[in-house]
């Protein structure tokens, strides 16, 4: 009774995983903006024509990648908007509403790199569409 294993790396789409969650990690943390383009440029290259691994993650970080920006900028600049750039609490309030969503989400980045690596699909709570 010899059960076939199959490795993560043979699995279809997998590469294409693992990068569009590297991606969506590196807009987050190194290079925003550049990272966000180039998981852009491959979001509508493979999203219709690669395997279902791929697809999914491909499909998953870029919302989130979308989620993120909305999360981090508009809703800091609205923050920003109403409670005026000359007082202390406002800075506090963006502070830490910045930390703690940007955290999240590079933790939730963390998590959907981890599912890619195994050859998992994997669903960003809240922000992701479904696979």
């Amino acid at each position: 009774m010899d059960q076939v294993v199959q490795k993560p790396a043979e699995i279809p789409g997998y590469t294409l995983a693992i990068t569009a969650e590297s991606l969506y990690l590196l807009n987050l943390l190194a290079i925003p903006g550049l990272a966000f383009l180039i998981l852009l440029w491959l979001f509508f290259k493979y999203e219709n024509s690669s395997p279902l691994l791929g697809a999914c993650h491909l499909r998953q970080t870029f919302s989130a990648s979308i989620w993120a920006g909305v999360l981090l900028l508009l809703v800091n600049g609205v923050i920003f908007a109403v409670g005026g750039y000359q007082t202390p609490y406002t800075w506090v309030i963006a502070v830490l509403y910045f930390t703690i969503c940007h955290t999240t989400l590079v933790l939730l980045g963390l998590l959907g790199l981890a599912k890619a690596i195994a050859g998992q699909s994997f669903h960003y709570p809240l922000i992701g569409p479904t696979c």
